[in-house]
């Protein structure tokens, strides 16, 4: 390896550069996981518990892969985002709804852990950007904060849809509104990219899950009754497609970056 291959080895991310198709694909990934968490809890009946043991040994191995990656490997990130997002929806009812502690007591230990993992992340690497994230040390915090976001997600959009009495279709409309302002704020400010990228990362979660809901809970509940599998297997193809079409590229991680993103 020449002297510019070895730089660039060093500087490449092992996750994507954040770009419009990005948010495409993890909006329909989070969608996707509210839909596949709910297949096996709900449709097969299976429960929060039993279908969150069942999802969360995938995404252990698929974490512990995408470390020991060498690069940015498309399908593996996806898959690993996936699998944390579908957990995150089972571990999320259960704690919500087994356990009792109800979507407000869910959403505020769940935040508190986001802002947990963010806050020792800083403090242990001086900086959160996903810039940055090609040392094994980055990759456990970049994970463990996407699976704290992804469960939080899911508590957030059942607060908003059922105790902030929106409905599902009016809980996606709020998250999307939402996104829309910090869309703005990223193009149009200078407020600090960074802290932009992981609000809209978290957001995006509850969106997706207010979509998913709307799209498999019953008529009766505000839904549009969709088959939970079919749905998901609708979502994967569409998934699919987009990372074949979307040139995917790894982000990068210069060392005087300022906290800019792509």
């Amino acid at each position: 390896m020449d002297m510019n291959a070895s730089a660039i080895a060093r500087t490449a991310s092992k996750v994507p550069a954040v770009t419009l198709g990005f948010w495409a694909i993890k909006i329909l990934a989070t969608t996707l996981g509210e839909t596949g968490g709910d297949t096996l809890s709900m449709t097969y009946d299976l429960g929060y518990l039993v279908s969150s043991a069942i999802f969360v040994v995938p995404l252990i191995l698929l974490v512990a892969a995408q470390i020991r990656a060498r690069g940015f490997h498309p399908a593996l990130y996806w898959a690993t985002i996936i699998a944390s997002t579908t957990a995150g929806t089972t571990i999320a009812d259960f704690a919500t709804r087994s356990m009792g502690i109800g979507y407000t007591g869910g959403s505020a230990l769940l935040l508190a852990l986001v802002l947990l993992s963010l806050a020792v992340w800083h403090r242990t690497m001086g900086t959160i950007s996903v810039e940055r994230i090609a040392s094994p040390k980055a990759e456990a915090f970049y994970w463990t904060t996407i699976t704290f976001s992804q469960t939080l997600g899911t508590a957030l959009g059942d607060w908003a849809a059922d105790d902030g009495g929106l409905g599902y279709l009016g809980g996606a409309l709020l998250f999307g509104g939402v996104l829309g302002v910090l869309a703005l704020l990223w193009f149009a400010t200078s407020t600090n990219k960074v802290a932009l990228f992981w609000a809209a990362f978290i957001l995006t979660r509850p969106l997706g899950a207010t979509v998913g809901d709307f799209l498999d809970k019953p008529l009766a509940k505000g839904g549009l009754d969709f088959s939970r599998p079919v749905a998901s297997a609708v979502l994967v193809v569409a998934i699919v497609v987009l990372i074949w079409l979307i040139p995917q590229r790894a982000g990068s991680h210069p060392s005087n970056a300022t906290g800019r993103m792509q």
